[in-house]
């Protein structure tokens, strides 16, 4: 996720923050007598009685998915478990798509009594595969199936449907049925990084700007914390990212190694803009064949998810896996729309049909309280990508801890967090969470230095003497975003990280109290994201004069570090002689305190804080002028303790263990 400017996710109703009650409505019929058995967490925790609002009306139309446990559930977990672990007699032994659902997929014999139970009460079955039941139908239908009444509630500022209580399916298949989503009606959409405004027109980088740090200084601008501040950078190039990684060092290319890229939508002119833009910076274009795209038939609910927003997302992701990986193939695997359903389903294409070993997502939820339903249905997925050798990984966002009332989440109005708290899906512990960083490169494309990614800006005086608020700022006003991290309060600590996370961190919860065992913390690893010293990408956008072309635009935020941490594992892949890292988690912890990572910290230049001068045009998309002048500083100034996201040594909650070097990638061996 990312953005200078950007919009963010709608918050899903099941996102909600609210408190888990143990009363509601009474809320199931007969149905749920010793012949049903409860699926449980398919009452949302905001479906509670204060937020009660009368009765559904039976002709409200339905539309859910039945999750299928397939064979052996429990085998699965254990097998995702051992194929992932250093030391275990399966580690690293992958199964291929077939043989998944030869050993863990559901029977006909499991299919067939769930769809009849489903027919019987009149839910019309739209689609049968290996993963789910999708039905529609109406509120009455639904009653009648899943042994629950249905009640409206206050909920995402509307008044929406859910079960008033646990939803039942009758003994016979409760073996069957893992879980059930989409008996709500609640918006369940997830929201990429924003990284720009919907590509028409582009966002344009004024001048003056820097091509490496310290280039240029900022003399023309008041100084601040004692002296003039360089001036922002245009955008980093492919040859400096990769310098700054040690892929350049590691002579290691990506050959051999495929990537898929996950978002909603699909950008015009993909293919044709990257090589433009790598021929015109002395880059290796792609080959043939080595972009691919796999897109749906249809595209569905642009309007609602303002499709034409995702377009920058795609040509970023695109362009940084490619900077790094030259010469790995790419995939981009784009979703039918922007709700869970259409974004689970691209990730089900890949596991389905092995489409690449490594995932880049650059999406996600504002909140980590979304459904159990929802966890349970797409933990299946990174566990049967587990199984097969594929590595999830997800960008943990831009507004820090997530603190409410802060102007980093007041531009996402009623889709704002609720409480600190960390993002979806990158919280779960069966994903790579990756945070971001401020990067600085020399002159010769070489490492400078790396700051957690945590700023606030400051603007110009009227007279322009000064800098006003005085740097760095009066923290909410002026934190404008920064890399999202923190400690989760739904997951307990996966064994990698138990050697390697303080626990200070582990059993310190989001809101400051104890908890009562060690939690997930995230990122597990980061990356450049600062817009300010972020990347120069193309896109085909709306030029100024109201005509389409290729143009540029610098561009920054997790889901920048996403797609580079996902390039430098295809190196790794490749050092490893092409075998998959499978999920990458338990490899990357293992390498912690070795040396092998850029230790990030929030004082690389000592006591001084690192600062920026960024150059704005007026009006950035008609390159409007007057020029506008801010200032910028990074690294975790001016936050309070509680909110803030400190980079300290070792790992710490806002870059993980830290940055990957050249030792990092040549620590794989085959």
């Amino acid at each position: 996720m990312s953005r200078d400017g950007r919009r963010r996710r709608a918050l899903t109703a099941a996102a909600l923050a609210l408190p888990l009650i143990a009363a509601g409505l009474a809320a199931t019929t007969t149905a749920q007598a010793n012949d049903r058995k409860p699926v449980a967490g398919t009452k949302p925790t905001w479906a509670r009685a204060s937020a009660d609002r009368g009765k559904t009306s039976d002709e409200q139309q339905l539309d859910a998915r039945i999750w299928l446990a397939g064979k052996d559930p429990k085998g699965l977990d254990a097998y995702a478990q051992a194929v992932s672990t250093p030391g275990s007699p399966q580690y690293r032994k992958f199964l291929s798509p077939a043989d998944f659902n030869a050993r863990f997929g559901p029977t006909a014999e499991q299919v067939n009594a769930v769809k009849s139970w489903l027919t019987s009460s009149h839910l019309r079955v739209d689609a049968v595969n290996s993963h789910y039941i999708h039905v529609t139908g109406q509120v009455a239908q639904a009653k009648k199936a899943f042994g629950t009444d249905f009640r409206n509630y206050a909920a995402q500022g509307a008044v929406v449907r859910a079960p008033a209580g646990e939803a039942t399916v009758p003994t016979s298949v409760s073996s069957a049925v893992l879980t059930i989503t989409g008996l709500d009606s609640a918006k369940h959409v997830r929201v990429h990084g924003d990284s720009l405004p919907p590509p028409e027109p582009n966002y344009w980088v004024a001048q003056p700007c820097a091509q490496y740090y310290g280039q240029k200084v900022a003399t023309a601008q008041p100084k601040a914390y004692g002296k003039h501040q360089p001036r922002a950078m245009c955008g980093l190039l492919p040859k400096q990212l990769r310098g700054a990684y040690g892929a350049t060092a590691s002579g290691l290319t990506g050959k051999g190694s495929t990537v898929a890229i996950v978002d909603a939508y699909a950008a015009p002119k993909m293919l044709e803009v990257s090589n433009i833009y790598a021929k015109k910076y002395g880059e290796r274009p792609f080959a043939k064949g080595q972009y691919q795209e796999a897109l749906p038939a249809t595209f569905d609910k642009t309007d609602e998810c303002g499709a034409a927003g995702w377009y920058g997302e795609e040509a970023l992701d695109v362009t940084a896996v490619h900077a790094v990986a030259p010469k790995a193939k790419v995939v981009y695997v784009g979703a039918q729309n922007c709700y869970d359903t259409g974004l689970d389903d691209a990730l089900l294409k890949i596991v389905d049909n092995h489409l690449a070993d490594i995932v880049s997502n650059s999406w996600g939820d504002l909140s980590e309280h979304y459904d159990d339903t929802m966890v349970q249905a797409e933990e299946t997925i990174y566990k049967q990508g587990a199984i097969e050798g594929i590595g999830f990984y997800f960008s943990t966002g831009d507004c820090g801890y997530e603190v409410p009332n802060t102007p980093c989440q007041a531009r996402y109005g009623a889709s704002g967090s609720t409480k600190r708290q960390t993002d979806m899906p990158a919280s779960d512990p069966w994903v790579t969470a990756v945070g971001g960083t401020s990067l600085a490169v020399d002159g010769h494309n070489r490492y400078k230095f790396e700051t957690g990614w945590n700023f606030t800006t400051d603007s110009l005086s009227k007279d322009g003497k000064t800098w006003d608020p005085a740097p760095p700022g009066h923290y909410p006003d002026n934190y404008a975003g920064g890399s999202g991290g923190g400690t989760s309060d739904r997951f307990t600590q996966p064994g990698y990280q138990r050697a390697v996370v303080p626990s200070s961190l582990s059993r310190t919860l989001p809101d400051g109290s104890k908890a009562a065992k060690p939690m997930r913390v995230i990122p597990d690893i980061s990356a450049v994201a600062d817009s300010t010293t972020g990347i120069r990408y193309p896109i085909w956008a709306q030029l100024p004069d109201g005509t389409f072309g290729y143009a540029e635009s610098r561009v920054g935020g997790t889901s920048l570090a996403c797609p580079v941490i996902a390039g430098l594992q295809a190196l790794a892949q490749q050092r490893q002689g092409g075998a998959p890292l499978g999920f990458a988690n338990p490899a990357i912890y293992l390498r912690a305190g070795k040396g092998l990572y850029h230790d990030v910290t929030d004082h690389p230049l000592g006591k001084n804080p690192v600062a920026f001068v960024r150059t704005n045009y007026t009006d950035p998309y008609a390159k409007k002028t007057p020029l506008v002048y801010v200032l910028r500083t990074t690294g975790n100034y001016g936050i309070p303790k509680g909110d803030a996201l400190p980079a300290v040594r070792g790992y710490d909650d806002i870059t993980g263990v830290g940055t990957p070097t050249a030792k990092y990638l040549l620590s794989y061996r085959f």
